[in-house]
C-alpha cells in the first residue's frame, strides 16, 4: 500500500482523485490552490478539487509557494511514498524530492508532443485525429519525465475541449492506480522521451480568442473548438462582441471579404472566410446568454452582406 499525497486544480483533476479514494492505496492529504475571492460579490472560492476536498472531509493543504520551507516541512511531515499530480503548478526540485518513488503526473497529450499548459486545446485547434494521455515520473524540466504509462484516444469530429477533456480525464484516473501499483511492485517500465519530437501547447491567451476570418473555415472551426466552452472565440457584429461556441463548415462558391455574412435563413448564417464558409451554431452576445443561432437570429439585426470582425 501506498501513502499518497494528490496535487491538483480544476476539475480535470478530480476523476484521478476519486480513484485513489476508492483504491487500496492510502490518501495523506489534498494539496490545492488556496481559495480566492470570485465574482461579482468576491467571495472566497476554492478550486474545483479543493472543493471536492472540502466537501468529503478529507485533508487539504492549501498552498500558495510550493518553494516555502512551511510546504516542505508539512509534506515530509506527512511521510509520503508517492505525489500524484494532475493539472496542477510546477513542482520545485526540492520537492521532488521528498517521497521515495517520487512524484508522478498525469499529462493530457501523447508526450513528448504538446508539452505545456493547454495540450488538450492545442490538439484540437491543430486539427489532430488522435492525442492521449501519458503517465510520467515528474523530473525539473517540466514535461520531460520518463513515460511510465500511454494510451492513445481518438479525437471524434464533434469534440470541443470539453467533451474531449471528459474522456481523457477518466481514462487517465483509470491508468493511475495500475501505475501506482507497478511502481510498488517493481514491474514498472519507464521509457524516456525524445525530445526531438516534442511540441509545445503554451497556456491559452486573451489575444488568440480574436477570430481571424481570413483564415481557412477548417481553421477557424478547430479553434472554435479547442476554445469550447472556455474561453471561446470571439469577433464583433454591429460593434458588440460575439462569442462563438460552435460552427460547422460549409462549402461555397460566393467570393466575398472574409468575414461577410455570405448567406442567412431563419436559424443559420453563413461567414465567408480565407477558404469556405463557416455556419455560426451556438453563440453568446455581449450582455446574452448563450443560444442557438435560431433565437439569435430572431432578435438581432443582421443581413447578407453585414461585415464581422
Amino acid at each position: 500500500m501506498m501513502r499518497i499525497v494528490f496535487m491538483g486544480n480544476p476539475a480535470f483533476a478530480i476523476p484521478t482523485l476519486k480513484t485513489i479514494l476508492t483504491s487500496t492505496h492510502e490518501l495523506a492529504a489534498v494539496v490545492s490552490n488556496p481559495p480566492k475571492p470570485m465574482g461579482r460579490g468576491q467571495q472566497l472560492r476554492h478550486t474545483a478539487v479543493g472543493s471536492y476536498a472540502v466537501e468529503h472531509d478529507l485533508s487539504v493543504i492549501p498552498v500558495e509557494d510550493t518553494n516555502s520551507d512551511s510546504f516542505i516541512t508539512k509534506l515530509k511531515a506527512l511521510n509520503p511514498d508517492i505525489f500524484v499530480v494532475v493539472a496542477y503548478k510546477i513542482l520545485p526540485d526540492p520537492v521532488i524530492k521528498i517521497p521515495p518513488y517520487g512524484a508522478i503526473n498525469l499529462h493530457a497529450s501523447l508526450l513528448p508532443r504538446y508539452r505545456g499548459a493547454a495540450p488538450i486545446q492545442w490538439a484540437l485547434m491543430n486539427g489532430e485525429p488522435v492525442t492521449g494521455v501519458s503517465i510520467f515520473q515528474i523530473a525539473s524540466k517540466v514535461d520531460t519525465g520518463a513515460i511510465l504509462k500511454q494510451k492513445e484516444i481518438p479525437i471524434l469530429a464533434d469534440d470541443n475541449y470539453l467533451s474531449l477533456s471528459t474522456r481523457l480525464c477518466e481514462t487517465g484516473a483509470g491508468m493511475i492506480i495500475d501505475t501506482i501499483n507497478e511502481l510498488e511492485s517493481g514491474k514498472s517500465v519507464a521509457k524516456m522521451q525524445d525530445s526531438s519530437q516534442a511540441s509545445r501547447a503554451p497556456k491559452i491567451s486573451k489575444k488568440i480568442t480574436v477570430i481571424n476570418w481570413s483564415w481557412p473555415a477548417e481553421k477557424i472551426h478547430n479553434w472554435v473548438r479547442g476554445l469550447a466552452p472556455h474561453p471561446g472565440m470571439i469577433t464583433i457584429i454591429n460593434s458588440k462582441q460575439l462569442r462563438i461556441y460552435k460552427t460547422s463548415i460549409r462549402e461555397t462558391s460566393v467570393k466575398s471579404r472574409p468575414g461577410t455574412v455570405v448567406f442567412k435563413s431563419k436559424n443559420e448564417l453563413q461567414v465567408s472566410t480565407g477558404d469556405g464558409a463557416l455556419a455560426l451554431i451556438e453563440i453568446q452576445l455581449e450582455g446574452k446568454k448563450r443560444m442557438a443561432m435560431e433565437l439569435f437570429l430572431r432578435g438581432f439585426p443582421i443581413e447578407e452582406g453585414d461585415v464581422l470582425g
